[in-house]
């Protein structure tokens, strides 16, 4: 006995719509930032420019898992392409993580072997991203509903803030002409860099795992159903998302030798529980009546396994 989720779709017009702008906003600043970071001579832009790239790599990830996430269920993806997005999530965070390392080599090199920058150059280019990233970050809130939006929305907050430090450290060169600033604040980017990232690596490979979804308590599901008139007890419990939105979940049910009319009435309110309680609408139910045994996630009723000894005998 099962209940399926209904996808839907609302929204992806407008979502494709920010990404689409996004993709090209982020392009042609990226152009913009490496020309002035390599005339500059200024670390903090050229780690803003490879920040950027990898921000357009994970806003081409997000626009074509926006698109996967659209298609219809088939034959041979019947559950869609719902983890699409999570997948491009993984990505960009993995991503991330090997820039920032990436920054930081570079910034400790430069601290040990200082070069001189053009702090205006560095103010204006950053200036412009500032507020670049800023409308993007702001349109990409608006339609951050799952893990693959919310790291590309991450993405370019991580950026806004970053930028703003350069139009800082652009300053503190101009005034004080410590040229040591560039690396420090390249070091300072890294780490924000790293920080954004870890938890939606951890959030998409729990996801990618078949983990049980954040935030969700096996004791307190099984305690809500166990409490429905006519269940006995619940086992064999598996939760999961299907996807960043989706959560799954399949069990056994053990139940009193009663009619299957009896038992579908049964089947409704633990469905009625799980969506209105934990938010989970795709659900798979057996019913037992009699007692069992898991061996290796296969429920075997008992007296079908006494049954096959007695006649191995």
């Amino acid at each position: 006995m099962h209940v399926h989720a209904a996808s839907s779709s609302a929204g992806s017009n407008r979502t494709t719509s920010v990404l689409r702008f996004s993709l090209v906003a982020t392009a042609v600043y990226v152009a913009l930032t490496f020309v002035a970071g390599m005339r500059a001579h200024s670390l903090a832009l050229l780690s803003e420019a490879g920040h950027n790239v990898s921000d357009f790599l994970a806003l081409l990830l997000s626009f074509a898992a926006v698109y996967f996430q659209t298609r219809p269920v088939s034959h041979s993806k019947t559950f869609g392409y719902q983890r699409a997005g999570v997948l491009a999530a993984f990505i960009n965070a993995a991503t991330l993580i090997a820039i920032s390392i990436w920054i930081a080599i570079e910034a400790i090199h430069r601290l040990s072997a200082p070069v001189i920058v053009q702090p205006r150059l560095m103010m204006i280019v950053a200036a412009a991203g500032v507020l670049m990233n800023g409308v993007i970050a702001a349109l990409l809130w608006g339609v951050a509903r799952d893990v693959n939006l919310r790291s590309a929305f991450l993405h370019m907050a991580g950026d806004t803030l970053s930028t703003a430090a350069v139009i800082a450290g652009g300053f503190g060169i101009l005034i004080t002409g410590h040229n040591w600033i560039d690396p420090v604040l390249s070091l300072l980017i890294a780490a924000l860099i790293l920080w954004s990232s870890v938890g939606i690596v951890r959030e998409s490979l729990n996801i990618l795992l078949e983990g049980t979804p954040r935030g969700v308590s096996l004791p307190d599901i099984r305690s809500g159903m166990e409490d429905v008139e006519g269940v006995v007890n619940v086992h064999d419990l598996h939760i999961w998302c299907l996807g960043s939105q989706t959560r799954a979940l399949s069990c056994h049910v053990t139940i009193a030798d009663i009619p299957p009319s009896e038992s579908a009435c049964i089947l409704v309110k633990l469905n009625h529980v799980l969506k209105d309680h934990f938010q989970i609408s795709h659900s798979t139910i057996q019913f037992e009546h009699i007692g069992c045994e898991e061996l290796e996630g296969c429920v075997v009723p008992i007296e079908e396994m006494a049954r096959g000894q007695s006649h191995s005998h």
